[in-house]
């Protein structure tokens, strides 16, 4: 029995026709490639230093504590950005992790 199947054999097997074709002559004809292939070496990409350019930065002074009109503390605050707002909610949801009254005292650029 053969066990070799062609395409249209197995369509017709998956879709269920009953009818069995006419045998079909298997030609098998093979791809010929070359045995050798001559591959050119990669040069390696040389990577060039990437400057840093300059990040703008804001010093943001903050007034914290934990009791009400009580004691409060200075905090330095370091962002790098351009925007003063941004800055500020940056340096207050910091503050707020660890104290419970924040006050914006002032930003700076550096």
């Amino acid at each position: 029995m053969n066990t070799e199947l062609t395409e249209e054999e197995m369509r017709r097997a998956l879709s269920g026709e009953s009818k069995s074709p006419a045998p079909a002559s298997n030609s098998l004809v093979q791809d010929t490639a070359p045995d050798v292939v001559i591959v050119q070496p990669v040069k390696p990409v040389k990577k060039q230093k990437v400057l840093k350019a300059f990040t703008p930065r804001l010093r943001v002074t903050l007034r914290v504590g934990n009791e009400f009109e009580g004691k409060m503390h200075e905090m330095v605050h370091e962002a790098d950005t351009l925007s003063s707002l941004v800055a500020q909610q940056e340096a207050t949801k910091t503050a707020r992790k660890k104290y419970r009254f924040v006050e914006v005292v002032s930003v700076k650029s550096m």
